[in-house]
């Protein structure tokens, strides 16, 4: 049996000006439109649509009566017309009032949104306005079509892509109190409000150097600083009980510390249980760790912290409670525990 090559291309093409031009002599003749569709190799339905896209009415001079008849220039017009229309633009075209109230929001300080926040709530206010998606805004970032850049959004630069294959040895060098495996389990299930992460966050790495202490909530994201004179040991032990004392020990159930030397002697803490985390595995207390990322905004790495008051420390933790999160479906760590914030 012989075969027979397709060398019909099965891509649609739209009419050029010729074939309209075929089309309408053709249709002079009174050649029907299945007739017309099969000389030029088209879907009957495309020569119908044509027809009716360049049907138009003119005035017959010899009859002096109106006539319906297809013009070729009539339908290659409102093809160009049709066409002028139907291109979109692109969306950062059409969404000036958000990019310019993205970029406001961003450069305000103290800083209230990141870019998802503000993508999520400037679709709430204004759900008839034009808004790009948060990977698309940072996209538009990326290629500077906004008035903002990377460096107004202080953890995309500092993000870093973890190396495959790299491991630490979770094995306690240091026995400071009780080790996170002790921890209830309805912690690590985020169950209940009341079990915190803590950490310091150092301007300069040196113990006569101030420090800042962060205590973050597990549930809530709610944060506390406590600004320290430095990080020795009984610095911190004094500091936590009195933050203890002064929010009420009814609200810290379990309080969870990494294994630094400053946190030796947090055990003898009283109104609450301490556990520590393994060595080398900050994931462990990973809610605190990213919020110690947030700070870094207020609080720069390697700067320090003398000159910074408590208005100053007051002001970034009253900013952090009360930035919507999307892993809080967007409320903020004070409208989950308003009483502490």
């Amino acid at each position: 049996m012989t075969r027979i090559k397709n060398i019909i291309s099965n891509q649609y093409h739209q009419l050029n000006f010729a074939e309209r031009g075929r089309i309408e002599a053709l249709r002079g003749l009174d050649w029907s439109i299945r007739r017309i569709a099969k000389t030029l190799h088209r879907n009957p339905s495309t020569i119908s649509r044509e027809l009716k896209r360049g049907t138009t009415t003119q005035f017959n001079a010899s009859t002096r009566i109106f006539e319906q008849s297809y013009l070729a220039e009539t339908g290659e017009a409102v093809y160009r017309k049709h066409r002028l229309n139907s291109c979109y633009s692109g969306l950062f075209d059409h969404c000036h009032l958000f990019c310019n109230a993205l970029a406001t929001a961003l450069k305000v300080r103290p800083r209230m949104h990141s870019v998802d926040t503000f993508v999520h709530q400037f679709k709430t206010n204004h759900p008839g306005i034009v808004c790009p998606s948060t990977p698309t805004v940072y996209r538009y970032i990326d290629d500077q079509r906004l008035a903002i850049r990377n460096s107004d959004l202080p953890a995309k630069l500092r993000r870093r892509v973890k190396r495959p294959g790299t491991k630490h040895h979770r094995i306690n060098k240091k026995n400071l109190g009780h080790s996170i495996e002790e921890r209830p389990t309805v912690v690590q299930a985020r169950q209940e409000l009341g079990h915190w992460e803590g950490d310091l966050v150092k301007g300069k790495r040196v113990e006569s150097e101030p420090a800042l202490m962060t205590l973050t909530e597990r549930v809530s994201r709610l944060e506390i600083i406590v600004k320290l004179p430095n990080y020795h040991a009984d610095t911190c032990l004094k500091a936590l009980q009195n933050t203890l004392y002064d929010y009420g020990t009814e609200h810290f159930k379990t309080i969870t510390f990494d294994n630094g030397a400053e946190f030796s002697s947090l055990s003898q803490v009283h109104g609450t249980d301490i556990y520590f985390a393994h060595p080398y595995s900050p994931w462990e207390r990973g809610t605190n760790e990213n919020t110690n990322g947030l700070l870094r905004e207020f609080f720069p790495k390697g700067r320090s912290l003398v000159s910074a008051s408590l208005i100053d420390i007051q002001s970034a933790q009253d900013t952090l409670n009360h930035r919507l999160r999307r892993s809080l479906n967007y409320r903020s760590p004070a409208d989950l525990m308003p009483g502490l914030a």
